[in-house]
């Protein structure tokens, strides 16, 4: 069951990145187009979006969107829609290997580096 995130405005997003091409480094933007099938430019892959806490970050990870959730925060959310600026994103699981949880666009929307991240 989805646990409730704090109260409205102390999460934001910090950082937006899309990989368009497998294997290649990704680009950071300051916002992104959320089409129904992920971020515009990102290149298709298991899930639309890929979240993940600023706690677990390392150069390696290849998230979509960083946000100021603890890993605990991020994780409670499964199941829940997040309201991530213009956006809805509906988390759905966490991958197998590596951090973060995984989400599908229920509303697509325009989402900039410092957008609240709320429950809705």
């Amino acid at each position: 069951m989805a646990q409730p995130l704090p109260e409205v405005g102390t999460l934001v997003v910090e950082e937006i990145h899309i990989y368009p091409v497998h294997g290649e480094p990704g680009q950071t933007l300051t916002e992104v187009d959320v089409e129904q099938q992920g971020l515009a430019g990102d290149r298709r892959k298991k899930a639309a979006v890929q979240l993940v806490s600023t706690q677990d970050v390392t150069p390696d990870t290849r998230a979509n969107l960083v946000l100021s959730l603890t890993s605990q925060q991020l994780a409670g959310s499964i199941g829940s829609v997040l309201r991530v600026g213009a956006a809805q994103l509906r988390v759905t699981g966490a991958p197998t290997s590596c951090p973060g949880v995984y989400a599908e666009v229920a509303s697509p929307g325009t989402i900039r580096v410092g957008d609240i991240v709320r429950p809705d």
